[in-house]
């Protein structure tokens, strides 16, 4: 015989559950509701373990591209010094020379209409010759071994740059029913790839040369390229492009 009634405790009120009697034993009683609990209580604990999943692996995701950042930025510093050419007449023997003096470019003592020019030819004399002196050498305006020359040309050019682009980030919303609680993730940016473009600069390429006075030839040069600001160069510019070019001077006297 089969009876059919309700339950009317908790949850489970107004369920049909189903009595089975055989015979005089005692009665199966069939309750659907524990299933669906169970069942809901399963596919709770799978989005949970989904979302620490999705939690564990924007944490790695994370840590990557910190550490790609890092290391990008590293490769960027090293990237953007300016190079530096130097060519050097190999049959000179460099350690003979230990005095120099400048080549006086307006001839007779003269100087330029413009001011601007004989502040800059200041600028770069000291900074040479502070360089010089490093190496070893002293100025001597009476009787040279060698004549140290400048030159500085500044031109318009175009340079391609070239900036990464990143998603926007953004969160979601997962409801727990077994908790029931919401959940907040954040998803960060991804990187998207680079957008490429150029721009209007000024390049400066400032030469260096010294000759030797008895044969009134070349007998070393170096001149290094870098974004400039104007055709004068200022105070910081002008030293360092000096440094950069003789950074290899000391490797070019051996």
């Amino acid at each position: 015989m089969i009876h059919e009634t309700r339950d009317r405790r908790g949850l489970c009120a107004g369920w049909p559950r189903r009595t089975v009697e055989i015979g005089r034993g005692p009665a199966l009683v069939f309750n659907f509701h524990k299933p669906l609990v169970s069942l809901a209580s399963f596919l709770t604990f799978n989005i949970v373990i989904t979302i620490e999943s999705q939690k564990k692996q924007l944490m790695k995701a994370m840590t990557w591209k910190l550490f790609g950042s890092i290391a990008v930025a590293a490769l960027m510093i090293v990237g953007c010094s300016a190079p530096v050419h130097v060519e050097k007449d190999d049959t000179v023997d460099f350690s003979k020379y230990r005095t120099f003096s400048w080549v006086d470019k307006d001839g007779s003592g003269q100087r330029d209409r413009d001011k601007s020019n004989d502040l800059m030819e200041k600028k770069f004399k000291e900074s040479v010759t502070k360089a010089l002196e490093k190496q070893g050498w002293r100025l001597d305006n009476r009787r040279p071994d060698v004549l140290v020359n400048y030159d500085v040309l500044v031109e318009r050019s175009t340079r391609r740059e070239s900036d990464p682009v990143y998603s926007q980030p953004f969160s979601r919303t997962f409801y727990n029913p077994y908790s029931r609680r919401f959940y907040n993730i954040y998803y960060p940016s991804q990187f998207m790839g680079y957008d490429d473009y150029s721009r209007a600069v000024r390049e400066g390429t400032v030469t260096i040369t010294v000759s030797d006075t008895r044969t009134d030839k070349v007998v070393w040069q170096g001149w290094t390229t870098d974004e400039v600001n104007s055709r004068n160069l200022t105070s910081k510019e002008i030293n360092n492009a000096v440094k950069t070019i003789f950074r290899k001077f000391d490797v070019a006297k051996r």
